[in-house]
């Protein structure tokens, strides 16, 4: 028996800023486990789709108007399937390296938002939610694996939700 397509994917982001150019030899470690990584996530269970550019990545897609920062884009099937993906594997050693590589974050750098199955979520749509979090915290508009939504309909909270919050990721 074939189960039906699931309506509903799960879209998340996260940004961090660099602190140093991605060539120098402090980043040196990050950027050789990249395409390996990367590599895990197109064959994890419940993978679906990552931001990447001509590169392989995104390290070099333009977030927030900030040329320090760099965003990690991807759809998963569910909840499910990005938490056991971040547990495991090369990943899992990826955030205990993290303050050798970015700055302290000082606000949410990571949303997670449902999406129709098939969409393709933009930079633009991620910089949205992730400032929605920022300013009203976990919505199911844009929400936390510590604090997530089921899948459907979700629209932003009414009231004024600034175009661009500083970062200090």
């Amino acid at each position: 028996m074939t189960l039906p397509a699931p309506a509903h994917e799960l879209a998340q982001v996260n940004i961090a800023r660099l602190k140093a150019p991605l060539d120098s030899p402090r980043l040196k470690d990050f950027v050789d486990a990249l395409d390996p990584v990367n590599a895990d996530a197109d064959s994890a269970e419940g993978f679906v789709r990552r931001l990447q550019s001509d590169s392989g990545n995104a390290t070099d897609v333009p977030v927030l108007g900030d040329d320090r920062l760099i965003v990690n884009m991807s759809v998963w099937r569910d909840t499910d399937a990005l938490t056991a993906f971040m547990h495991q594997g090369r990943h899992r050693e990826m955030p205990a390296r993290r303050r050798e590589w970015f700055e302290r974050p000082a606000e949410a750098v990571t949303a997670l938002w449902w999406v129709p199955a098939g969409h393709r979520p933009t930079v633009a749509e991620a910089e949205a939610r992730l400032l929605h979090l920022r300013a009203n915290g976990p919505t199911p508009y844009a929400f936390t694996l510590r604090t997530s939504f089921p899948p459907g309909a979700s629209e932003p909270v009414r009231g004024e939700v600034p175009e661009r919050l500083g970062c200090s990721a």
